[in-house]
């Protein structure tokens, strides 16, 4: 399955959600290549930092590729990974776009606040129109750096169920210190004692999203 995580909104957490569903991956024994679309190049400088700790093996393969480069080069090694996982910049880019046109299923994470959630309906836009040339993307919003407790969650997730072609997924990913502590150790938080309820959230995203990928991959288009 191809995965583009994604959102033309900055700071909503899309390379902490990506780097830890790599490692969620990767854990479970399947190849995973992890790319970084991102200028910021956080996805890689991570998986640099990842593979000091883990003498060499983050476990994942990591590259840079920007632009139309991440279609080409995505549909090029499609067959040699299980899964490919893209992190893409947080503004309308080509290389978001080209994500869009190539990737199985888009995940959008939005931060429960009022500016992100309407950035959401640009994100929407992008989508409809590559829904023209790769019909069955499926798009997905998490809601992330969720509130430990109060309203804001429920108010976003209702705003989030009223937009057509979005589903949503079944956990919030709430903001714990946990992710930037495991990040720091280029570990993910699956593999820290730190927080036990960030690793749980973070199974269940994973879950929701791969359980289906036979299903998901066997509807691809053959352009792949």
């Amino acid at each position: 399955m191809i995965l583009a995580i994604a959102n033309t909104k900055g700071g909503v957490g899309k390379t902490t959600i990506a780097i830890n569903l790599a490692v969620s991956v990767s854990l479970a024994g399947d190849d995973v290549l992890l790319v970084d679309g991102d200028d910021q190049g956080t996805a890689l400088a991570f998986t640099e930092l990842r593979s000091g700790t883990k003498q060499g093996k983050p476990g994942y393969t990591a590259v840079a590729l920007r632009g139309g480069a991440i279609r080409t080069q995505a549909r090029q090694l499609a067959p040699k990974y299980a899964h490919i996982l893209i992190d893409v910049g947080g503004r309308d880019t080509g290389g978001l776009r080209a994500a869009l046109t190539v990737a199985d299923l888009v995940l959008v994470p939005v931060q429960p606040r009022s500016f992100d959630l309407w950035g959401v309906d640009q994100t929407v836009e992008l989508i409809a129109e590559a829904r023209e040339i790769n019909a069955d993307l499926r798009a997905i919003a998490v809601l992330n750096l969720a509130d430990p407790q109060g309203q804001d969650n429920e108010a976003a997730t209702r705003i989030l169920q009223e937009i057509p072609g979005l589903e949503i997924a079944p956990v919030q990913i709430v903001r714990r210190k946990a992710h930037p502590n495991a990040a720091a150790a280029g570990l993910s938080v699956l593999e820290t004692s730190d927080d036990p309820k960030a690793s749980s959230e973070l199974r269940v995203l994973a879950d929701f999203l791969f359980r289906n990928t036979t299903a998901i991959q066997k509807g691809s288009h053959v352009h792949r």
